[in-house]
């Protein structure tokens, strides 16, 4: 299927002597053609899409303006130094059946200011009708395989959804339809990425599955999941003992902020690298990251107060374990759900990390949410929050006071000033293991 992209980018490159790429309709790069100006001087947005194969949020949004989403026919952008395009653009929307699915884009070496788009009566030059012709054929191809996408993602999350005595025919019917796609032996280890935050505004909220080992994806909307099984933050969906639950049936989260699960084809179970590709393409996403709405609820970045001291930051993506069982891809979404969780809530993980490296957060992902433990609530306080992260450093330090105050900057006698008021407001004795160990994972479950 990429091979046919390519080949139609070429032929429009052929036609009007220009460098062409072909973007989704997220400004994804999926094609593009050979650069062969005599200029030195390459076009810097062009040349981050192609090494990084996306482009920014803020390029996205500076080419959006001219109104490309909306377009019909071709259009001309004009260049601007400032915006890091140095080179004018003609963009072809690429359509199919009045729907926009991605544009391509031809640079624009001085010898197309010429030409003739079309529009306002006029004719279009009969090279820009041939192009947009192909930006139609394109269209259709982005359409089918949309398609295909959509309904891989809606038997994936059918079976991430179902109780476990549904899991058998949910399982054979996504393993049906990816054998029938091509894209799936039985027996192939998989795993499961999950991408927190994820923008579920747009209609079609799944990514297309173009991306080496991607499968399948399904974005999942907040508060959605199945019954009897605790949400994404840990919050029950519903009472034990619903439809699924038992003894051998493992938590299945819901989400608690909107969440996209894709499914990726891994070399052997051990080998996540194609999982780590996938995730942080996806982070690249404008669709990725706390939505509006979520930081609305929130109190915004950085809110504050018992509860939400963690701040909402950029998103995160979780990787599950891999396996080779269609039916234990939901224990696998667990796990990366929990291992995104723990990514946003803890910095030095992120913005991408493994279920298996997340350490003690595996045990407190798996708790139920509720109130932050009353002897730490003064810790969750603003005016309080440099003492926090002083405790929370010397616990993880082990208690080793010359190596706190080195990774904290302060003096050793500061770091004791800093422990005696920690000691006074939560009414713990820092010299007591087991009252080390309540402040410790408290602390660390209130950044959840």
């Amino acid at each position: 299927m990429r091979g046919d992209y390519q080949q139609l980018v070429d032929e429009i490159s052929a036609a009007l002597g220009a460098p062409a790429t072909l973007e989704d309709r997220d400004f994804g790069l999926i094609a593009f053609g050979a650069h062969e100006s005599d200029d030195e001087v390459m076009d810097p947005v062009r040349t981050r899409s192609i090494l990084q194969r996306r482009s920014s949020a803020a390029v996205r949004a500076w080419f959006e303006a001219f109104g490309i989403a909306r377009a019909k026919t071709a259009l001309r952008i004009p260049p601007d130094p400032a915006a890091g395009v140095f080179k004018g653009r003609i963009c072809l929307p690429v359509r199919h059946r009045g729907i926009v699915h991605g544009y391509v884009w031809l640079l624009d070496d001085g010898h197309l200011t010429d030409l003739e788009l079309g529009g306002r009566g006029a004719p279009p030059d009969p090279r820009i009708a041939q192009a947009m012709e192909t930006a139609s054929r394109i269209g259709a191809l982005l359409a089918d395989e949309a398609r295909a996408g959509s309904e891989l993602g809606d038997l994936l999350r059918e079976l991430l959804d179902a109780p476990a005595a549904g899991r058998p025919a949910a399982a054979a019917a996504l393993r049906d339809a990816l054998r029938d796609s091509l894209r799936f032996t039985p027996g192939v280890p998989l795993t499961l990425v999950a991408v927190l935050p994820w923008d579920t505004s747009d209609t079609d909220t799944a990514p297309l599955p173009g991306l080496p080992g991607l499968l399948a994806a399904c974005a999942l909307p907040a508060g959605g999941g199945p019954e009897g099984g605790p949400a994404a933050d840990g919050t029950q969906a519903a009472p034990p003992g619903g439809p699924g639950s038992g003894a051998t049936d493992p938590p299945r989260p819901a989400a608690a902020v909107p969440s996209l699960a894709a499914l990726v084809r891994l070399r052997s179970p051990g080998a996540l690298a194609p999982a780590h590709a996938v995730a942080e393409h996806l982070l690249r996403s404008p669709r990725a990251g706390a939505s509006p709405a979520e930081a609305a609820a929130r109190g915004g970045p950085g809110a504050g107060g018992a509860g939400q001291s963690a701040p909402l930051g950029p998103g995160a993506a979780g990787i599950g374990a891999g396996t080779s069982e269609l039916t234990a891809l939901p224990a696998t979404w667990r796990e990366a759900l929990d291992a995104a969780r723990a990514a946003r809530a803890e910095p030095r993980l992120g913005p991408v990390t493994q279920w298996d490296a997340i350490g003690a957060y595996r045990m407190l992902t798996t708790l139920p949410k509720t109130a932050p433990d009353p002897v730490i609530g003064p810790l969750l306080t603003p005016a309080h929050a440099e003492l926090a992260r002083t405790a929370e450093v010397f616990l993880d330090c082990a208690g080793q006071a010359s190596r706190t105050a080195q990774l904290l900057g302060i003096h050793r006698q500061t770091l004791y000033y800093r422990l005696g008021r920690v000691e006074k407001l939560t009414g713990l004795d820092l010299g007591d293991g087991e009252h080390r160990l309540l402040l410790h994972m408290a602390l660390k479950a209130a950044r959840l």
